[in-house]
């Protein structure tokens, strides 16, 4: 963990690089620092996943609008200035991706961070945190 998974209207395929926003939203969660300067997450745990809503209905449907949801879900440990700041991180993240065609695309923004307390089941298995240092 973390893993920030990205549910968006597809009718953004065309207009927008998603590709290039996943991996500028990975490498802007990679940036985060806490209060002491160490990294807030690890590097081999770092997932930022899209997927697009196959069905959807967005405000009146007059037209096609556009909507993305952003959940990052972490594991407890952090202070609230932490969490605030990735929330916060990441909204602007999206808000620079989606600069050029915001003002003429009518497209909805919604960023959440959440905590996984008391978590019953975290199994893990990976080969990519001895990757990195």
């Amino acid at each position: 963990m973390p893993h920030l998974v990205i549910l968006y209207t597809p009718n953004l395929e065309g207009k927008t690089d998603l590709d290039a926003l996943c991996r500028s939203l990975a490498d802007a969660m990679l940036a985060l620092r806490d209060e002491a300067g160490k990294p807030v997450f690890p590097t081999g745990g770092t997932r930022v996943l899209a997927y697009p809503a196959r069905h959807y209905a967005v405000a009146d449907g007059r037209r096609d609008y556009a909507f993305m949801y952003l959940n990052l879900r972490m594991g407890q440990g952090r202070s609230d200035a932490v969490k605030r700041a990735a929330g916060d991180t990441l909204l602007a993240t999206v808000k620079r991706h989606f600069a050029p065609i915001f003002d003429d695309e009518p497209i909805g923004i919604t960023v959440q961070v959440d905590e996984s307390p008391g978590q019953v089941y975290d199994g893990k298995h990976s080969s990519l945190h001895g990757l990195f240092p």
